[in-house]
C-alpha cells in the first residue's frame, strides 16, 4: 500500500525526471492511494472500503470519498506490475496542511522531538514550492529462512524549498540570475542536535548531480588542479565522513557523488548545520526523462470536449540508432470519472506533426468504458515510438454528463477535476549503482536507491467545467413563495378576525370624545 499527500506540482523540467527521487517520490497534487490485496476476489472492494475509512480517520483527510466505485479504478498493467488485485484512487483537490503532517510524524519513534525530524519546521515546509509526504507499507509473508517478517513501513517526506537569502548570507551573482548559498538553518530554520535515541543510524547525504559533478571537474581542469575535492565551484562547511561515488560505466564522466554525514557525533552543545557556499558560477540541468509529458483540454461549451496528452523531447537523443527498428516504449495510464464520457474510438495519434494509424504506434491497449454512476473509464496504452521522435500528441474526445443536484459539490462552479495521467518508460531504469566499498553497506536509503524502477511521471490535473444548475434558484423560489403566502394569509386572517360592530362603536366613541 502507498499513500501520499502532496501540495504543489513537481517541476520535471527544473527538478529532474530520471532519478529515483523524482520517479518514486514525486506525486500528483492532492491525495493518491493504491493498494494490492491478498484476499479472495469477492472481498477486494469491501477491504478497500474498510482501508479508506481507516486511513481517513488516522490522517484527518477525506480518503473515505474513495470508497465509492465511481472514485477508484482497477488498473491491469498500465500503472504498475503486481501479483494481486490492485485498486487505485486519487483526490486532486484535497488540501494538505499540518493536520495531515502531525499524524504522519506520530508514526516516527521520536516524532519531531529528536533526530532528523527536528528539521520539520512548519513555516519552512509549507512556504516551499512543493512538499509531499509518503507512506509505503509492505507485508512480507516469509523471508528466505522461512521466518515471518511482518510489515515494513517506509516514510518519505519530499520537499522543494527556497533558501532564505537573509539567513544564508552572500549570493553569487551571475548575469541576471542569482546563485544562492544555503545552509540547513537557512532552508529549514533549525539545526540538528544528534540522532533519535532509538534509531540504529542517522545520516545526511548531500548529492551532487552527475552533470554538476562534471561541471566542477571541468572547472578544476581549467584551473590546473585535478584534486578530487570540491574546492572549485562550491565549498562545504564540514568535511564528510565518507564519499560515495557512482559505479563507473561506459557512459560519459557524468557520475553523481554522495557526501555522507553521520549524526552520532553531534549533540545539543555541538549541533550540525551544513553550509554550502558557491565560489564560481556553475550552470547545469538535472537529468530529464526521455519525453516531457503534459496534458490539456480542448473544446468549448458545456456539451463536449477533448483531452490531449503531449510528449515532447527536451533534448536531442544521444547514442541512439538512426535505424527504424529502434523503438521507445511508453506506457500511458489514465482514468476519468463517469460524468466525463470518453469515446475511445476517437483516439488520434500525431507523431512529429503527422497523423499515424493507431495500429502502427500502439502495441497494446486496454479500455474499460465508464458506466453511469457505477464505475469510471480506464485507458491503458503501450506505445512504440521512434527513438528520434521530437513530439507525440494523443487526443481523445468526450461528452460531458449531467449530475443530480445532490451530486454537486459545494464549489461546483469551479469545475471538476480529472486525476493526473501516469506516463512511464519501461526501457529506462532509475536505479543507482555504487562503487564497491563499505560506505553503502547497511544503509536503507541507498538500498532503496539501488532498486530498479521505471522512469515515471505525472501530468497536470485537468479542470473540466460541467453544466451547473442555478443553485440560487431554490432560494429565490422559496423567498417569493413565502412572500406571496405571507401576504395572502395575512390579508385573509385579517379579514376573518376583524369585527365590524366593535370597530364602529369604537369609532363613534372616539368621535364623541372629540366633540366634548
Amino acid at each position: 500500500m502507498e499513500l501520499s499527500f502532496t501540495q504543489g506540482r513537481w517541476n520535471y523540467e527544473r527538478w529532474g525526471g530520471c532519478d529515483p527521487i523524482s520517479s518514486k517520490n514525486a506525486k500528483p497534487p492532492g491525495v493518491e492511494l493504491w493498494a494490492v490485496f491478498d484476499v479472495p476476489g469477492d472481498q477486494v472492494d469491501a477491504t478497500w472500503k474498510n482501508l479508506t475509512h481507516t486511513l481517513s480517520g488516522l490522517f484527518c483527510v477525506s480518503i473515505n470519498f474513495l470508497e465509492s466505485s465511481t472514485a477508484y479504478a482497477s488498473p491491469g498493467w498500465g500503472f504498475r506490475q503486481c501479483s494481486g488485485p490492485l485498486r487505485y484512487g486519487s483526490l486532486p483537490r484535497e488540501a494538505v496542511c499540518t493536520e495531515n503532517l502531525t499524524p504522519w510524524l506520530k508514526l516516527l519513534p521520536c516524532r519531531d522531538k529528536a533526530g532528523l525530524a527536528t528539521l520539520m519546521d512548519r513555516p519552512s515546509i509549507y512556504s516551499g514550492f512543493y512538499h509531499s509526504q509518503r507512506l509505503h507499507l509492505t507485508s512480507a509473508e516469509f523471508n528466505s529462512a522461512g521466518l515471518e517478517e511482518g510489515i515494513v513501513l517506509q516514510q518519505t517526506l519530499t520537499l522543494v524549498l527556497k533558501p532564505d537569502a537573509h539567513k544564508s548570507g552572500a549570493m553569487y551573482a551571475y548575469g541576471r540570475s542569482m546563485q544562492p548559498s544555503w545552509s540547513l538553518s537557512s532552508v529549514f530554520g533549525r539545526e540538528i542536535h544528534g540522532k533519535c535515541a532509538v534509531a540504529d543510524s542517522s545520516s545526511i547525504y548531500l548529492q551532487l548531480d552527475g552533470d554538476l559533478h562534471a561541471k566542477l571537474n571541468s572547472l578544476r581542469e581549467e584551473h590546473g588542479n585535478s584534486r578530487s575535492d570540491n574546492s572549485y565551484g562550491l565549498r562545504l562547511s564540514a568535511d564528510p565522513d565518507s564519499v560515495i561515488h557512482e559505479a563507473s560505466s561506459s557512459q560519459s564522466k557524468k557520475q553523481f557523488v554522495l557526501f555522507k554525514y553521520l549524526m552520532d557525533k553531534y549533540s545539543e552543545s555541538e549541533p550540525f548545520n551544513l553550509e554550502l557556499t558557491w565560489t564560481l558560477p556553475v550552470i547545469w540541468s538535472s537529468s530529464q526523462a526521455p519525453l516531457h509529458s503534459s496534458r490539456f483540454s480542448m473544446g468549448s461549451g458545456n456539451e463536449r470536449g477533448a483531452i490531449a496528452i503531449s510528449l515532447k523531447s527536451l533534448k536531442p537523443k544521444q547514442g541512439l540508432s538512426d535505424e527504424d527498428s529502434c523503438k521507445l516504449k511508453v506506457h500511458v495510464f489514465q482514468f476519468a470519472p463517469w460524468y466525463v464520457k470518453v469515446y475511445y474510438h476517437t483516439l488520434k495519434i500525431f507523431v512529429d506533426g503527422d497523423r499515424r494509424s493507431v495500429a502502427d504506434v500502439i502495441e497494446k491497449i486496454t479500455v474499460s468504458p465508464s458506466e453511469d454512476k457505477v464505475s469510471p473509464g480506464i485507458m491503458e496504452l503501450a506505445l512504440q515510438l521512434p527513438c528520434k521522435v521530437k513530439s507525440t500528441i494523443l487526443t481523445i474526445e468526450f461528452d460531458k454528463g449531467f449530475l443530480h443536484i445532490d451530486e454537486y459539490p459545494p464549489d461546483a462552479n469551479q469545475g471538476f477535476d480529472i486525476p493526473s495521467a501516469i506516463i512511464s518508460f519501461p526501457g529506462f531504469q532509475t536505479s543507482m549503482q555504487f562503487s564497491l566499498d563499505n560506505s553503502s553497506i547497511g544503509s536503507p536509503l541507498l538500498a532503496k536507491f539501488k532498486e530498479n524502477s521505471s522512469v515515471l511521471s505525472y501530468t497536470e490535473v485537468l479542470l473540466v467545467p460541467l453544466t451547473t444548475p442555478d443553485f440560487s434558484m431554490p432560494y429565490n423560489v422559496i423567498t417569493i413563495t413565502c412572500t406571496v403566502f405571507a401576504l395572502y394569509f395575512g390579508s385573509l386572517l385579517n379579514a376573518l378576525r376583524r369585527r365590524a360592530g366593535e370597530e364602529e362603536r369604537l369609532l363613534k366613541s372616539k368621535g364623541n370624545v372629540g366633540l366634548q
